[in-house]
């Protein structure tokens, strides 16, 4: 796919998805300018997690279309829009438990090469990898903790790891699923500082509640209520709109 440098690198047109007779989605039109994060945010129920799978494949959309850098990706297998350059963490992390940090963003590195079925056939392949698993662990900050295994590391730490195995794969579009969810206040700055240095040279989409790290991180914020735009524009002009206000304190926003 050849990127176009001028329009969105995400956009969605007259998207929906329903399941029966409710449309937990749309139509919504999303535009995400290249280079920016986009926040997408609103009471629970809203649709926002919905919208994520059906960005990444992990569900078909029921109507409308989805263009990735002006080209449709509507209805492509989660696998073939990650080698298109999107990569998502989870709100939920999946972590093999027994294996190391540093094993974990091998293995991701590895998955992009065309050897990640091959991994058991040699120690050696995954040696290979060692140097730049160790660089992206330093980027979130768990280099000291490079040979810890993933099931004895603090919930901070595994959300810190599940993002440096989205890093490996190299994406110019990162979804962020709920990145400070279940975190402690200083696991929150620790990870809203992180955010801010991972997004040079791509484009984040995070579905997010917590507003503060809303008004750190984005530069552009989509308020969705029952599966449509409600409001859009920048944070401080969003968290002054009367409609988003209602629909928060409406919905008993958590």
């Amino acid at each position: 796919m050849t990127p176009s440098n001028s329009g969105p690198v995400l956009e969605t047109r007259h998207l929906t998805k329903s399941f029966g007779d409710f449309r937990a989605v749309g139509p919504v039109d999303l535009r995400v300018g290249r280079g920016t994060v986009h926040a997408l945010v609103g009471p629970n129920g809203a649709g926002k997690t919905t919208l994520f799978h059906l960005l990444t494949g992990f569900q078909p959309p029921s109507g409308g279309t989805i263009l990735l850098d002006g080209h449709q990706v509507t209805g492509l297998a989660p696998e073939r829009i990650a080698r298109l350059g999107v990569a998502r963490s989870f709100q939920v992390t999946s972590l093999f438990e027994q294996s190391t940090a540093v094993e974990h963003v091998e293995l991701a590195l590895m998955s992009g090469s065309g050897l990640g079925r091959r991994f058991w056939r040699s120690d050696r392949l995954l040696t290979r990898y060692r140097d730049r698993s160790l660089d992206l662990l330093d980027q979130v900050g768990l280099a000291p903790w490079a040979d810890d295994p993933a099931g004895q590391l603090p919930y901070g730490r595994r959300r810190a790891l599940e993002l440096a195995i989205a890093l490996a794969l190299d994406p110019k579009l990162l979804l962020l699923d709920e990145p400070t969810a279940g975190m402690g206040v200083e696991d929150v700055e620790r990870t809203v500082e992180l955010i801010g240095r991972v997004r040079a040279g791509r484009t984040v989409v995070l579905v997010e509640h917590n507003m503060s790290v809303v008004g750190s991180l984005a530069d552009r914020v989509t308020v969705l209520q029952r599966g449509r735009v409600l409001a859009e524009g920048p944070y401080d002009q969003v968290r002054e709109d009367e409609r988003v206000i209602e629909a928060y304190l409406g919905a008993g926003h958590g």
